[in-house]
């Protein structure tokens, strides 16, 4: 064994640590991303996914290469782990893994481009967080064609445990 000092980097993701404050990011990993889509000069978009989308009824040509598109919705789905406000974009991309269609790739290729905007965002861990579990729903009865489930609007708040 050897001790490399505090801890900066675990499976991608940096670890910036001070006495009050731990913050996780994986900017490295989302430039990575965002280089291999080749949107490094592409202009940011606000939100990952556009209000309102229909990509459960779309129809249209079917990508030649699927794989393409499983390979980006799967680093997509690994940068989940500290960039949570991605998760209902890469929940409604993860769905259409089998038969993916252009027009799902163009969905994709936003959230890449909401990346080029937000590349160091990340998780705040703070020591004087109140330790509370908060939770808001909105039900929409079903707006999911697909599944006929809400999913529309749900928010939960954790709180941290103290950082020693």
């Amino acid at each position: 064994m050897k001790d490399l000092g505090p801890l900066q980097y675990f499976l991608g993701i940096k670890v910036a640590r001070n006495k009050n404050e731990i913050f996780l990011c994986q900017r490295k990993y989302a430039l990575d991303i965002i280089t291999e889509a080749r949107l490094l000069g592409c202009k940011p978009v606000a939100t990952p996914l556009e209000q309102q989308h229909k990509l459960d009824l779309a129809d249209g040509p079917v990508m030649d290469e699927p794989a393409q598109y499983r390979r980006l919705v799967g680093r997509l789905m690994y940068l989940l782990a500290t960039r949570l406000d991605l998760t209902y974009a890469v929940h409604v991309l993860s769905q259409f893994m089998q038969n993916p269609r252009v027009v799902h790739w163009e969905s994709a290729l936003r959230v890449v481009r909401y990346l080029k905007g937000t590349p160091g965002q990340g998780i705040l861990l703070r020591a004087d967080s109140d330790l509370k579990l908060r939770g808001w729903s909105d039900s929409d009865w079903g707006s999911c064609r697909l599944s006929r489930k809400s999913v529309s609007g749900w928010y939960i708040t954790l709180g941290q445990s103290p950082i020693s």
